[in-house]
């Protein structure tokens, strides 16, 4: 937190104790409603004073009768909702807020930022909130000086608030009070409606001239009628003290709330913020720390996984260099299957001569056969065209 800020902090200290001396009047009870005959002399003037304003032929004046009292009230509340939106009076602006979108044809859901976009949003790509993307790459110092900041401001303007609402308890507890001396001037009207105008007013209706009864009993009818009028408001103007006896410890309340808000927003500038700060300052050296380990770690696993490897490939390329080196330059197998081969040929060779051999002495065979029965026959035909005889004829084979 800057020296600025932290001043700044320090300041309203001041203002913290104060607000919190401060003491707000009780206000006096339901019960206390003066009458005109039991009121102080000051308070039997202010009653009377008050009974002025009463026409009861005015039925504007009945009507009306009491609202002066809260004019400063309200010129108070208006000033204190001056520039004040819906989302700062909660769940109340929520129902406000309702009540206007509703009017102007708004979903009130779909002016919520917080809700979940509906897939149709998602199906066209509506951009999501980017809020924690852009804090990821914010600087620590500068979000921390935010977040002072906007304490600050609300500290502020709660102070203001709390003497706003003194000012507006002030004025509550005299409007309560001066709805009392109302009160108490509505009964005395009516107390002397009912003892003195009324039965005068009758009075006159029973002396008066048949032709002018009629119009007497109209004045009659319209004074118990303003009369009941004037009844009617004094119950308004009692329900109204009531309401706003209820309202003085609501806004006691409220200013009991902020009044602790305050506090704990001064000792978070004061106290909690610079602990952030050493706390913060220690996560990032544990991060950093954890960053080195972990880059440490990793050149430690590298080089694990380096030696682990290259020891693998040392026995892998060994073993297949010294096969190759103890390997003969020809294989056992490959000479053996060559011998066999050898062997085989020259034992297929010396068959197949054999089977040559037997087939030529056969063939000789045949041949000195075949030389015999030619040598007999050509003989045999010598004879014959000798004339030796059919003896030397017949010995002959007939030609064919």
């Amino acid at each position: 937190m800057s020296e600025a800020v932290r001043a700044k902090a320090q300041e309203t200290e001041a203002l913290v104790e104060d607000v919190n001396r401060a003491a707000l009047p009780e206000p006096a009870g339901p019960d206390s409603v003066p009458s005109l005959q039991a009121a102080a002399p000051d308070q039997a003037d202010e009653i009377r004073s008050r009974m002025d304003e009463i026409d009861i032929s005015d039925t504007q004046s009945i009507v009306s009768f009491g609202s002066a009292a809260q004019a400063e009230l309200q010129e108070i509340s208006q000033s204190m909702l001056q520039g004040v939106r819906n989302k700062d009076v909660g769940p109340a602006g929520d129902s406000l807020r309702g009540i206007v979108t509703t009017i102007r044809g708004f979903s009130v859901s779909e002016l919520d930022v917080r809700r979940e976009r509906s897939w149709w949003e998602k199906l066209i790509g509506r951009a999501a909130p980017l809020a924690k993307f852009h804090a990821r790459y914010e600087e620590v110092q500068g979000q921390i000086d935010r977040i002072t900041d906007d304490l600050l401001k609300h500290e502020h303007v709660l102070l203001k608030d709390i003497k706003s609402l003194d000012l507006l308890y002030e004025k509550t507890l005299q409007f309560y009070d001066e709805l009392a001396l109302y009160i108490a001037a509505g009964e005395a009207k009516l107390a002397e409606l009912d003892s003195d105008a009324i039965p005068a007013k009758e009075a006159e209706v029973e002396a008066a001239p048949e032709d002018q009864q009629v119009m007497k009993a109209q004045e009659l009818r319209d004074l118990r009628a303003s009369r009941d009028d004037l009844e009617r408001r004094v119950h308004d103007l009692k329900l109204t003290r009531q309401v706003t006896m209820q309202s003085l410890p609501s806004i006691r309340l409220v200013q009991e709330n902020d009044k602790s808000l305050v506090t704990k927003i001064n000792s978070t500038l004061v106290n909690t913020v610079p602990l952030w700060e050493t706390q913060l300052a220690q996560a990032v050296t544990i991060q950093r720390s954890h960053e080195a380990a972990t880059a440490v770690r990793d050149a430690n696993d590298l080089t694990n996984e380096l030696l682990t490897a290259n020891a693998q490939n040392l026995r892998e390329s060994n073993r297949a260099i010294r096969t190759e080196i103890e390997r003969g330059v020809f294989d056992i197998e490959a000479v053996k299957q060559a011998n066999a081969d050898l062997v085989g040929t020259i034992q297929e060779s010396l068959k197949i001569a054999d089977e040559g051999k037997a087939r030529r002495a056969q063939a000789e065979e045949e041949l000195t056969k075949m030389e015999r029965e030619l040598r007999d026959t050509l003989a045999a035909a010598k004879a014959r065209r000798d004339g030796t005889g059919d003896t030397a004829a017949g010995a002959v084979p007939a030609s064919r």
